[in-house]
């Protein structure tokens, strides 16, 4: 069927990748969609997502996690999307699209964004089985398969930014991988030669191989016609099970082709500054499958960006022109910081280096300075911590002296530059096109107060994330510019911050909350009484660092009893009613017949009800306080030790079965998990703590979603940190890969106490890891490479609360004197709270609520605190 012209003119967009996501903002911006029928014809299974971030697929991210499409959004704007059902052809005189399903679109305007498709060399053998390219999420899913099922090493042909992401992949999935780069160095477009021997360093460090100047000239395959290897341009031979093509890419421009426009010779469909083809008025290209007036295609995702902002705003009767886009590049590519920015190889005439080198650190900086003093452009490997300032001073004559842009901290006595000394118009975020003028004005003039609603205001910081620190800095500075006074402080009594209290117990041995409220608390609060903010959270700095400081670990402890939340105060969780639920240690989930049947005993004859958590651990509720201590009592005598299921500590570590019984482990997850829990069980921190260590990559265990989760390989354990599930849910970080046991160990006793020593009060390590300067790669350096030279301290503060853990359910039970506090009434300590009392439910027992939204004493059908 085809859609007649009629009063309202129609858009088609061909292509629905970010650039085309990115085109349909931009006309909701200029409200073309309320003015125009916008329709989408989408060739993927799915909408636009994150391509930029594809990797992090492996990393625990989920193809819903990299969308990038607000199903709202497009049904507010009224556009029509059509998912995996691309176009097949363009009628130019008749001015209509045919889509696969048949359909047919007439158009007013139509937009290419078909992108690129993945350059595959041609050599023998190249679609065997077990060949695979690396461009869309579809991809990456069949890259897994093959590698869990068929291969135990792997290789990518290409050595560019793909190439080393691929690369990241396959070794992230357990396999030998090779990297086979026909240039003589990895990213020869990005980088120059001292870069890529520092990258290479580095990369073969990591346990990659690599392959530079040298082409692959066939795949080798099996009787089963599988790869099975590959032949190289010297005449070697390379044993592999599969093969990634991650040589580049190349316009898509054959429908372009098809219908007569005209495209460059290299490909790409030729436009002009207005990104409309130089064929047809009513065509637009905008993307990677566009040759610009400039001559050139941009493979970026910044100039895609810059090209769908002005073929909307020309088809909107504005101004607008794409003449050419800054090309800098900023990426963590195996975990290696990799920029380059401007005239990063000293192309322009009369200029000089200044290079600073550190092999044994793999770190390689260089700055292209023009006679005159402008800097030019750049390089960073192993560390880009200034490349939103260097790239927005590109073009500037800097304030200081060049060498000072690239020495590390300390290494001279000059100024060091920042943000704030940038000028307002120079560019923060290039993918949006955002100034530092732009970012100011958010502040001062839409009364913008954090980063997040500066992101909302103005889109920076909302496409590669590169600029997302600087952009924090400017917001800052501008706050504290225009007189804003952000207290820090975590309370009314403290004006520290939670971070700098911990630092202050710590080194002057405070173990009173007292004595650390008088001597720095703000004036006012000085020999008070404190509040319900700071007295838990200085109670639980005391107790994880109780072992160094002197101070008790016990938290029942003298003052320390004082300073404890509600569930602390009698170590279990109060419910709704008033009773209390009772949470045993069951390490890694395992649990032998008797302890089970003690439990059961237990429940039986306390009346309690039972139920199995999620976290392999099994719950009984409806305690009453007075029964506590004698529940406690049975539970000790059977080994049995607190959960803390109560306390803002760790609480369990889950495991699946492992290799011991299943057929897919490859490591024993359960040994694992009950070696952890053990650890770390009792160790206080901001906010609770949750564990699990998986067998395989098939992950039972769930690892991805805890604060910190274990996977196993075939080498040994993968680390993933920040997990959360819960209300706010977000997939753990990869730390580190294919540790031995005592690495595993070591690494989490040091993420660990960085994680209490940095965080807020009540901040989740999700939350943390976001919030946190520099985020996961500044975690990464502190805890992996101690790039603050404090993981000895770290570790010897974990030693200490291992050394010094004690059961506080034991050390209740055996002290008269505490048990005095677990009473209903402090003038009655034999009579039992009346309110409390149950119903019957399913064999076992519920809260009796109706009872107490009325204030009435119990029937005598009600149970009172255990089953008649």
């Amino acid at each position: 069927m085809t859609t007649a012209l009629g009063a309202t003119p129609t858009i088609v967009l061909v292509g629905h990748g970010m650039v085309g996501q990115r085109f349909l903002e931009a006309l909701a911006e200029r409200g073309l969609t309320a003015t125009h029928r916008v329709v989408v014809l989408c060739e993927e299974p799915r909408p636009a997502y994150d391509r930029v971030a594809l990797t992090s697929y492996f990393s625990g991210k989920t193809p819903e996690d990299l969308s990038m499409t607000d199903m709202e959004f497009i049904k507010d704007h009224g556009i029509e999307l059509y998912v995996g059902d691309p176009a097949e052809t363009v009628d130019r005189a008749a001015r209509s699209v045919t889509a696969r399903s048949g359909q047919v679109f007439a158009y007013d305007t139509l937009v290419l964004a078909t992108g690129s498709y993945p350059f595959v060399p041609p050599v023998p053998n190249k679609d065997a089985e077990g060949c695979f390219v690396y461009r869309t999420i579809e991809d990456l899913l069949a890259i897994e398969e093959y590698a869990k099922t068929r291969a135990t090493t792997g290789a990518v042909v290409g050595g560019g930014l793909l190439g080393l992401e691929a690369a990241g992949a396959l070794k992230g999935l357990g396999l030998a991988t090779h990297i086979v780069e026909f240039a003589p160095r990895l990213m020869p477009v990005q980088v120059d030669e001292g870069g890529g021997t520092a990258l290479l360093r580095t990369i073969e460090g990591m346990g990659l191989t690599v392959h530079t100047d040298v082409g692959t000239q066939e795949i080798l395959t099996g009787e089963d016609g599988s790869v099975s290897g590959m032949k190289l341009s010297d005449g070697s031979e390379l044993p592999t099970d599969m093969v990634v093509f991650s040589a580049g890419v190349r316009p898509r421009d054959h429908l372009a082709r098809d219908c007569g426009l005209a495209v460059g010779e290299r490909g790409g469909i030729t436009v002009d500054e207005q990104c409309r083809t130089v064929t047809d008025p009513h065509i637009f290209a905008i993307g990677e499958c566009a040759l610009a007036s400039d001559g050139r295609v941009y493979g970026l995702v910044a100039p895609g960006y810059e090209q769908a902002q002005t073929a909307a705003a020309t088809i909107a009767s504005d101004e607008a022109a794409f003449v050419g886009a800054d090309l800098s590049t900023k990426l963590k590519l195996l975990g290696v910081d990799v920029a380059s920015f401007g005239d990063a190889h000293g192309t322009t005439a009369d200029c000089l280096d200044v290079v600073y080198s550190d092999s044994r650190a793999g770190l390689y900086k260089k700055l292209v300075i023009g006679a005159d003093g402008t800097l030019l452009g750049g390089i960073l490997i192993g560390d880009a911590e200034a490349y939103g300032t260097l790239r927005a001073l590109t073009g500037s004559v800097p304030p200081i002296s060049p060498e000072s842009l690239v020495l590390p901290a300390g290494a001279d006595s000059g100024a060091r530059l920042g943000p704030s000394a940038l000028p307002d118009e120079a560019i923060i975020c290039s993918c949006h096109n955002v100034s530092k003028g732009t970012i100011r004005g958010a502040v001062t003039e839409h009364k913008c107060t954090t980063v997040p609603e500066v992101k909302k205001c103005t889109k920076a910081g909302t496409g590669c994330g590169s600029c997302v620190k600087v952009l924090g800095q400017l917001v800052n500075a501008e706050l504290e510019a225009s007189g804003v006074e952000v207290d820090k402080g975590l309370c009314g009594c403290f004006a520290q911050t939670r971070e700098e209290l911990y630092e202050i117990v710590l080194a002057l041995r405070i173990t009173s909350y007292q004595d650390l409220l008088d001597r720095y608390g703000r004036e006012g609060a000085r020999a008070g009484d404190g509040c319900e903010v700071c007295k838990p959270a200085v109670g639980s700095i005391i107790a994880s660092l109780a072992p160094t400081i002197g101070a008790s670990g016990y938290v029942l402890e003298g003052e320390q009893a004082a300073l404890q939340d509600t569930n602390d105060h009698f170590l279990a969780n109060l419910q709704k009613n008033g009773s209390y639920s009772v949470v045993p240690r069951i390490p890694g989930g395992e649990i032998a017949p008797e302890k089970l049947i003690v439990i059961g005993e237990i429940a039986r004859d306390f009346g309690l009800y039972t139920k199995i958590t999620g976290g392999q651990r099994i719950d009984m509720f409806g305690a009453r306080v007075e029964q506590l201590p004698l529940i406690w009592a049975r539970l000790v005598d059977a080994s049995f030790e607190s959960g803390h299921a109560y306390g803002k500590a760790l609480r369990t570590v889950k495991s699946c079965v492992g290799q011991t019984w299943c057929r897919y482990g490859v490591q024993d997850s359960v040994r694992m998990a009950i070696d952890l829990e053990l650890r770390y069980r009792g160790l206080r921190s901001p906010h609770k703590l949750k564990s699990a260590v998986s067998g395989c990559q098939r992950e039972c265990a769930e690892a991805q979603s805890k604060d910190f989760g274990v996977i196993a390989t075939a080498n040994g354990w993968n680390l993933y940190v920040g997990g959360n599930g819960g209300a706010t849910p977000r997939h753990a970080d990869l730390l580190a890969q294919d540790l031995s046991d005592a690495e595993l160990v070591r690494l989490i006793d040091r993420f660990l106490m960085f994680y209490i020593r940095t965080a807020d009060r009540l901040e989740r390590t999700s939350t943390w890891l976001e919030r946190i300067p520099g985020g996961l790669d500044h975690v990464r350096d502190v805890v992996v490479h101690d790039s603050l030279g404090i993981c000895d301290e770290l570790e010897q503060l974990m030693r200490a609360h291992v050394a010094h853990y004690r059961d506080e359910w034991a050390e209740t039970i055996n002290d008269p004197e505490k048990l005095a506090r677990f009473v209903s009434f402090v003038n009655a300590p034999d009579t039992p709270d009346p309110v409390v009392a149950f119903v019957p439910e399913r064999d076992q027992i519920k809260p009796d609520l109706p009872l107490l939204s009325i204030g009435l004493r119990p029937a005598d059908d009600v149970l009172e605190g255990s089953a008649r």
